[in-house]
């Protein structure tokens, strides 16, 4: 039985990663686009898509209830600062109205009760892409060194203590040393201010926010994080295994073998190095 996949489409390849694999699963996907975040070309890969602005909440349940949608997913990231200018519908204002910050998490947890309440299920977009789920270990020819190892350690309660607070996922490390905190520029933008900030030997950690639901805004990296990390002098990159997403995994693993820089999957604590 073909069923109809919703998906709320945000920026990058991620939704289009997702629809492809909706359809390779004999599925139909019905893909919401967000004007200003996902890329045009979205149109292309599936003949059910609704181009909504930023807050038309209304607008996207009604899309999905008259085409007989049960399941949804979300798929890419929101710009931070291009959503502060979001102009709400009558059914996002009543939403926003009763919530006392509007946080990441906050938010789209709210977004989810609203779809739950509606009687869609919100589920894991790593259902569809599985192969996307960062996997347990050292992952690059080099391993971590010892100072490395401890910069991790240090830093990896730290970032989860952050995200906890909502403030971001991802931290950048030297020496036992916080150097630079993600707030809404997004990691790529963090690891080039730890990069201006220090010289060398840089340890990146991102990690799955404690609170988060597991269904929207999983951590991710791929062969831009690796790149980026390279002009900033990071070294090593530590991520939270089978909670995060690992993009063009091979190739950015590849590169970071090129680069020698290490990059390492913990699944329950750093103390899983020693």
């Amino acid at each position: 039985m073909v069923h109809r996949v919703g998906i709320i489409a945000g920026e990058g390849d991620f939704p289009f990663l997702v629809s492809q694999g909706v359809k390779d699963t004999g599925n139909e996907p019905y893909i919401v686009a967000i004007t200003g975040h996902t890329r045009e070309e979205i149109s292309a890969i599936s003949e059910n898509v609704l181009w909504i602005h930023l807050g038309q909440f209304g607008k996207l349940i009604n899309f999905f209830k008259k085409n007989n949608v049960k399941e949804i997913i979300f798929a890419g990231a929101i710009n931070k600062p291009k959503a502060l200018n979001i102009r709400p519908d009558f059914r996002a204002a009543k939403l926003l109205l009763k919530l006392r910050s509007h946080s990441d998490n906050t938010l789209l947890q709210a977004v989810i009760d609203e779809l739950l309440d509606e009687g869609f299920s919100v589920i894991p977009p790593t259902n569809y892409v599985p192969s996307l789920k960062t996997p347990k270990g050292i992952l690059t020819k080099r391993k971590p060194n010892k100072r490395e190892k401890e910069s991790i350690k240090y830093g990896w309660p730290i970032a989860k203590k952050l995200g906890e607070m909502d403030i971001g996922q991802t931290i950048v490390v030297k020496n036992k040393m916080v150097v630079a905190v993600e707030a809404m520029e997004g990691t790529n933008d963090t690891i080039q201010r730890a990069g201006s900030l220090v010289k060398g030997g840089l340890v990146v950690i991102k990690v799955f926010k404690p609170n988060q639901s597991a269904v929207v805004d999983q951590p991710s990296v791929g062969v831009k994080t690796i790149e980026i990390m390279k002009k900033a002098g990071a070294s090593t990159l530590a991520i939270e295994a089978e909670k995060s997403l690992f993009f063009e995994k091979d190739r950015a693993i590849s590169l970071a073998n090129e680069y020698g820089i290490s990059i390492v999957g913990i699944l329950e604590s750093p103390e899983e190095l020693d």
